[in-house]
């Protein structure tokens, strides 16, 4: 026994013990060494000195004669030749940079890993002794990770941007060399042979491992911007006339937020309204046949599904125009419904990351709430969960509380289901750390709020100044057909065509209509309207599916071919004030025409 010893080789892929004996040749060790690494028998080097001095070549001579003891570390070096050749090590240590697969991250990740993203200051003119050239603590670069520059911003930032998160990751000597992100898993890992399938067994390889509710310290998204006020507007109108809620996928871009070191801003350019069923209290989803399409028109205008927003409003005093105030500390910010149902849009849309065994982590999906603020005026409030919540909902261990919105529940294992415990720490009565089970859960632990803007200039992806009717608002009489688009034409003053089609609802609507769908034919004129080009946009109004289109309007809508000429009737043949709904501008809902009072609050339309 006392003959047996341990060798620790080191690898540019991480460290290995090898046993031996005293009386084994460097022959054998060698073998040992290529099996153990997944080498050929020539493809490596190993030297006694980290200088690549001292080869350990094969021969009979014993290891103890070589003068290698018990614990003694040699330094492997793979060889150029089986490097070039991919004969490298055939399986790769799970933690390291080359074991992560090709990954075809998203534009704005691109983009911000080319990044320097360090936060420079000024010379301090009282603190600095130093020259103009020189530098200090005081005034030294700091890291976008520097957890004090970032509580002192104003307001603080309680999250550090994911990009900032994985500079800390692969910051160091190693340079991220054996950073991996890994997504959580509550099933059990199949392929364990050591026992029967649960429920009769169960071993520490296959069980997953309890998940204790931690803040996040970062987010993926650091900021939600509506491109100007007529995209809200135009989503509260819905409430604003039938008092019942609204749901809609947000569309737009990822940008760079610049306010925060390696930001993401999600930029909303328009919302989309899928078939549902509301109420006042309620929201059901119904299969949307039209979503791929949609889809489809998005990314062709240079546009992605970046979230999904849905109303949670109570009118307060219809005189004033005030709604309730409902979600706040007292009460909740997000329930536990609509967080497992943010973790189903947030597992569906994926982030890319190249740090990730399974080529994606996290979600940069974002979630708004158009509710009541302190003010009692509508707000808009954005959220996230965290990639554990997504990893409950995705493995469907999280349920929500019939009485209390606030509080989930995690499931508990079943014959069907084995359910890893979920724990989360809070303060007990006497302020001591005490860690509870998820049953029930409160859901403050699984939310990451997001601040949500209008910018001071307005932009716009759209520049089309009418309105046409949105899409599965059947309910309000607002259809989308060739008698409204024959209405939408006549109305427009605009002597740009580019200006007049600039509308999404417009160009879903030309692209899914049932009588002359154009989803093959209109792809010209989804480019002059991403680019803004009406040259383009001319080319395609000489189209025959265009004027097919127009002698649709023509003969449907009722008007004769020449209204249609844009500009060249002044405008629509009726008066706006008499042929528009109008908001009143006491409790802002929305009147039919014809109307002097309004049908809410009886005052009057001046």
């Amino acid at each position: 026994m006392a003959d047996n010893i341990i060798i620790r080789v080191q690898s540019p892929e991480g460290m290995k013990k090898i046993p031996s004996t005293k009386r084994e040749t460097a022959a054998a060790f060698l073998k040992k060494v290529a099996k153990e690494f997944g080498f050929n028998s020539n493809g490596f080097s190993i030297y006694l000195n980290r200088n690549k001095t001292g080869e350990l070549v094969s021969q009979n001579k014993t290891l103890s004669l070589l003068k290698i003891k018990h614990g003694d570390m040699l330094f492997l070096f793979p060889s150029e030749s089986s490097t070039s050749s991919g004969e490298v090590m055939d399986t790769a240590t799970p933690h390291t940079s080359s074991s992560l697969p090709s990954v075809q991250e998203d534009e704005i990740d691109q983009y911000l890993a080319k990044q320097d993203g360090k936060i420079y200051r000024n010379r301090d003119p009282q603190l600095c002794r130093h020259g103009a050239l020189g530098k200090c603590v005081h005034c030294v670069p700091l890291e976008p990770f520097d957890e004090d520059y970032l509580n002192h911003l104003d307001p603080p930032v309680k999250h550090m941007s994911f990009h900032a998160y994985l500079r800390k990751l692969t910051g160091g000597a190693d340079k991220g060399k054996f950073a991996a992100l890994e997504n959580i898993s509550c099933k059990i890992k199949s392929g364990c042979e050591g026992h029967p399938p649960w429920p009769e067994g169960i071993c520490t390889k296959c069980q997953p491992s309890a998940i204790t509710l931690n803040r996040q310290k970062y987010r993926h998204v650091d900021n939600i911007m509506f491109e100007n006020h007529t995209i809200a507007d135009r989503f509260l109108d819905f409430w604003r006339k039938t008092g019942s809620q609204r749901m809609g996928y947000l569309y737009g871009r990822y940008t760079e937020h610049t306010d925060i070191p390696l930001g993401i801003r999600a930029e909303v350019a328009a919302i989309y309204e899928p078939p549902q069923n509301a109420t006042q209290n309620s929201l059901e989803l119904l299969d949307d046949p039209k979503a791929a399409a949609v889809d489809e028109i998005a990314a062709k205008l240079g546009m992605c599904k970046v979230g999904w927003i849905f109303t949670d409003l109570l009118s307060e005093d219809t005189r004033i125009g005030t709604v309730r105030y409902s979600r706040n500390s007292d009460s909740y910010y997000l329930s536990a419904e609509e967080c497992i149902t943010a973790g189903y849009f947030q597992n569906e849309h994926s982030n890319p990351c190249r740090l990730s065994r399974d080529g994606h982590f996290g979600s940069k999906f974002v979630t708004v709430v158009a509710t009541g603020g302190p003010d009692n005026q509508v707000h808009f409030e954005g959220y996230q969960v965290s990639n554990q919540c997504m990893a409950l909902v995705r493995d469907e261990c999280l349920l929500p509380c019939k009485d209390a919105p606030e509080l989930g529940y995690a499931k508990e294992s079943s014959p069907e289901q084995y359910v890893p415990d979920v724990f989360y720490k809070d303060k007990d009565k006497f302020g001591n750390d005490v860690t509870f089970l998820a049953r029930p859960l409160p859901v403050e632990y699984l939310i990451i709020d997001i601040t949500t803007t209008f910018p001071k200039d307005p932009q716009y992806t759209f520049s089309s100044s009418q309105r046409f009717p949105i899409e599965n608002r059947d309910i309000l009489g607002e259809t989308q057909d060739f008698h409204s688009l024959a209405t939408y034409l006549s109305q427009c003053t605009s002597t740009s065509f580019l200006n007049i089609v600039s509308d999404f609802h417009l160009l879903l609507f030309l692209v899914t209509n049932e009588v002359m769908p154009l989803r093959d034919s209109i792809g010209l004129l989804l480019e002059a309207v991403k680019t803004s080009n009406e040259d383009l946009a001319q080319t395609w109004k000489k189209s025959e599916q265009w004027a097919t289109i127009e002698q649709l309007c023509s003969t449907v809508g009722g008007q004769p071919s020449s209204s249609l000429d844009y500009g060249a009737m002044g405008g629509p043949s009726v008066p706006a004030s008499s042929s528009a709904m109008w908001s009143c501008l006491h409790c802002t809902f929305m009147n039919q025409p014809g109307t002097e009072h309004c049908e809410m609050c009886s005052l009057p339309r001046s």
